[in-house]
């Protein structure tokens, strides 16, 4: 019988273990059908805004229509698309010369009536040859719309177009008919023939009726073309990106190289400290990479550098609710389980933990998503498919894992771990030391604002997309020095663009420039780039540029301090109704504050950019955070229920030691992926990481050193007589 048992548990563990590596190759395979963001894939991205704030919406439909038929001759892929009321983007992946691309879009397309050229055969007998004149051109058309006409008996009904036109427009028409009777007259728009109805009699009254075999979506077609040339609708550019594809290659190599050095790094650590369930989490790991990659392609989610960092910054939380549940096993056994028991009782007594941790960070994404655009609503995105797959894959593969190894007779204690039970730190008595600490670091983070704001202007070192204006990278062929830049690239800069205080950052350890300046158009831009190719030899391909409204960067300062307010109050109000406690809820989200404002110290006080990713590192900041803070919390209530409130300061001490190997170990996998992508990753990636890495100490310190112990202040202070449930 035991035997049997045996070989179903091996059959099991075989089929998860093929499973799993099935849907590695599967996801392997998915790769090259992942839809790449023009950061990764190189081409154009623009935002035009129309000048009206609430233009009609038929004018919008139109215009969007004529912009994708524009966009569609660069490239089959282009995706138009409008954003609220009056804007419309452009995404154009893959094409080369972006710069001429982004001159051209600007045109107005032009629609004209032409009319027909008759030559006289020898028989003295008009003949229709072509087109030739303009007649009256789009500016004189008022509306083109579909009707439809029903059929005889026995026919489908058919469509036709109606075409009003200007006082103007329709008297010019009304000669034309009049002259050319019997003979088509030709509808271009951009010069390519739309169409070219007969004139079947002297049209009056500035009103004209195009029929013809039309089904609904020819005809529609047909009117809005028509309809796009008498637009007026005004468009103005207020963003625009320009990406070589060959930076798209080096990144996508930059951040797979990081994410499987991580993601080795993470797996051998697991399985060194947490032996037989290491190697459980190893593999069920191994299947969320699979499944992520699945998802990616079959969501047709667009993945962008920002979106990549999600992933394999979730992998690292994805270890988190592994981790939560290897410490309560050795734990268990520890206290005298059997390693029967002490996997049961692991899971459950992990669930509330891991289940309140990862919604509170799903709260972060789904701020980042409905509030931030482009990139980080890509970065949001894949962060919150890792953290639902991660949870599926830790409560369920590295449970069926983990059995399955026990059932095999992988049953000694030694295999899982023993957990010795430590001797309660007394966090409580250093908690002032800790509270001087952080505010010392807080305050000397506001007088480095106040530095900055008198020297520069800003508090902090805004990006473009902050601040607006032009961003160029440049990647040169050799590091040239402060003084090189100075000398040679500066002149050239202002020479190209006319802007006579152009600044230029060093990306530390290579050989990229970046080079700001006031709004430059497409043509300014362009010339940029020839100026640079010709003074120093550099790759055309390897310049890009992004272009931002000063309307757009006050809208970006604004949705940052809207995103972060808005999560924070969202997981207030969760926390409080999980542990039925305000005071948890307060002293959780005093620590998130304290954590966005300690990174906030340090992007004034190093001068780190300020830019779109800012929002998405501050949220993650805040998600990981709670998340760490949620584990001790959770220990807390735990211990409450078994031995009340009479020694509050121990209950404390003892949870924050129970869990503190939990919080080393969670924050470290997180650290090495990180850090992975910081020494890898290209320079956007990095700016991203550094930040983080910072963000990450700060979350786990603050949930060691701050918030248990700011939870006991207010307990003693304002809850004494209160019953702490």
């Amino acid at each position: 019988m035991e035997e049997k048992s045996k070989g179903k548990s091996l059959l099991k563990l075989l089929a998860l273990i093929v499973a799993t590596a099935g849907l590695c190759f599967l996801g392997y395979k998915e790769m090259s059908a992942i839809k790449l963001g023009l950061d990764l894939d190189g081409g154009v991205s623009i935002t035009y805004q129309a000048s009206e704030e609430d233009p009609d919406p038929q004018d919008m439909a139109d215009t969007v229509y004529k912009l994708q038929k524009r966009a569609e001759g660069y490239s089959s892929e282009a995706e138009v698309y409008q954003e609220g009321a009056n804007r419309i983007n452009i995404d154009i992946p893959g094409v080369s010369d972006a710069d001429a691309v982004l001159e051209e879009l600007g045109k107005p397309g032009s629609l004209e009536f032409k009319a027909p050229v008759l030559e006289e055969d020898e028989n003295g007998v008009k003949q229709f040859v072509g087109f030739g004149d303009t007649v009256l051109d789009g500016s004189q058309v008022v509306s083109a719309q579909v009707y439809q006409r029903e059929g005889a008996p026995g026919e489908a009904d058919s469509y036709e177009i109606g075409v009003t036109f200007s006082e103007e427009g329709g008297k010019i028409f009304e000669e034309a008919t009049r002259e050319y009777l019997g003979y088509p007259i030709g509808i271009f728009y951009d010069d390519e023939l739309v169409s070219y109805p007969v004139v079947q009699s002297v049209i009056t009254g500035g009103q004209c009726s195009i029929t013809g075999n039309y089904d609904y979506e020819t005809a529609e077609t047909t009117a809005s073309t028509i309809r796009l040339g008498a637009l007026k609708l005004q468009l103005t550019e207020i963003r625009s990106n320009v990406v070589g594809a060959k930076l798209g290659e080096q990144a996508i190599s930059a951040s797979l190289k990081a994410g499987i050095i991580g993601f080795i790094i993470v797996v051998v650590f697991m399985i060194a400290v947490y032996r037989i369930p290491g190697l459980a989490s190893s593999i069920a790991l191994s299947m969320y990479v699979g499944l992520m990659l699945i998802m990616l392609s079959s969501f047709e989610v667009t993945l962008t550098l920002p979106g990549v960092a999600g992933i394999v910054l979730s992998i690292g939380m994805a270890v988190d609710a592994n981790v939560i549940i290897f410490t309560r096993i050795k734990e268990e056994i520890g206290s005298g389980a059997s390693v029967e028991n002490a996997i049961r009782e692991g899971f459950k007594k992990a669930l509330s933990a891991i289940i309140d941790g990862n919604v509170t960070t799903l709260i972060a994404a789904g701020v980042l998503y409905f509030i931030g655009s482009g990139t980080v609503k890509g970065f949001a995105q894949t962060l919150a498919l890792g953290i639902v797959l991660s949870m599926i894959t830790a409560l369920f593969v590295t449970r069926a894992l983990l059995w399955s190894f026990y059932e095999l007779g992988l049953d000694d204690r030694r295999f899982y771990g023993v957990k010795k039970a430590m001797k309660p730190f007394n966090f409580i008595k250093i908690r002032k030391i800790c509270y001087v600490l952080s505010a010392a670091v807080i305050i000397a983070g506001f007088a480095g604002m106040g530095l900055n704001k008198s020297s520069t202007g800003d508090m902090f070192n805004y990006g473009l997309d902050f601040k607006g204006g032009t961003s160029t990278n440049v990647t040169f062929n050799e590091d040239l020095s402060l003084e090189e830049i100075s000398s040679e690239v500066i002149p050239v800069v202002t020479e190209a663009t006319g802007d006579m205080a152009p600044q230029t950052q060093k990306v530390k350890g290579t050989n990229e420039v970046i080079i700001k300046t006031s709004s430059l158009d497409a043509s300014q831009r362009e010339k940029l780039n020839e100026a640079l190719v010709e003074a120093f030899g550099v790759d055309a391909e390897k310049i890009t540029a992004e272009n931002i409204s000063g309307s757009v960067s006050q809208e970006m300062k604004t949705d940052a301090v809207k995103a972060v307010v808005i999560a924070t109050v969202l997981m207030l109000i969760y926390i409080w109704i999980r542990f039925k406690n305000i005071r948890f809820a307060s002293s959780a989200v005093a620590a998130l504050c304290h954590d966005v404002l300690v990174t906030a110290a340090f992007y004034a006080l190093l001068k780190w950019s300020v830019g779109s990713t800012f929002i998405a590192c501050m949220l993650t900041i805040v998600g990981y955070s709670i998340n760490a803070t949620i584990v001790i919390f959770d220990r807390i209530r735990e211990k409450l229920k078994t031995e009340g409130t009479r020694d509050l300061e121990g209950v404390i001490n003892s949870s924050i030691t129970d869990t503190l190997t939990r919080s080393i170990n969670t924050s470290l996998t997180t650290l090495i992926m990180v850090i992975c992508l910081y020494v890898l990753g290209v320079s956007s990636i990095r700016e991203f990481a550094l930040p983080l890495i910072v963000g990450i100490v700060a979350g786990a310190y603050s949930s060691v050193f701050i918030t248990g112990p700011l939870w006991y202040d207010l307990s003693t202070k304002f809850g004494k007589n209160r019953k702490v449930k």
